[in-house]
């Protein structure tokens, strides 16, 4: 097997990470499984190594002694609430709802959608329009761009 990609990020699962990466791939563009290492056919591959939209990982069916946890994730940047809802939709599916954008898929991996909107206005010079917009977003689970907006605005 040749790898791809020299760095990569590695999710360990129990047995069904050939099932999650097959899931995530489908989710955005430029997104595919590269290669897989099944050296027991009767079993789900060791290792699959993919991409999600453009970004290598690979996963590692390693079995049950460590599970996922917030600490680490998969944030994906989306141009506007219209992807950020599709992708919100398809991954909370089976999952839970976290806190500002955070959520937990099927598979008990974390995602964090965040619209590019959202960086932008909580780096902004206005540090008063900025704290109004962490504050809006820390009441919410899926980012919801206009009220972030109307936060900066200084709306309520």
């Amino acid at each position: 097997m040749e790898f791809k990609a020299k760095v990569r990020t590695c999710l360990w699962f129990n047995d069904n990470g050939h099932e999650a990466a097959e899931y995530y791939v489908s989710l955005l563009p430029d997104s595919h499984i590269d290669n897989t290492v099944q050296p027991d056919p009767n079993a789900p591959p060791l290792v699959v190594e993919f991409t999600i939209a453009g970004a290598p990982y690979m996963v590692l069916n390693g079995g049950p002694e460590f599970t996922h946890s917030p600490a680490a994730s998969i944030s994906v940047l989306t141009k506007d609430q219209e992807e950020t809802d599709s992708l919100w939709d398809a991954l909370i599916e089976g999952g839970a709802e976290g806190q500002c954008g955070w959520l937990k898929d099927r598979f008990g991996f974390w995602w964090q959608i965040v619209p590019e909107a959202m960086p932008r206005m909580l780096a902004d010079h206005d540090r008063e329009s900025a704290g109004r917009v962490q504050q809006a977003m820390m009441t919410m689970g899926k980012i919801d761009i206009a009220a972030l907006e109307l936060a900066f605005q200084g709306g309520k």
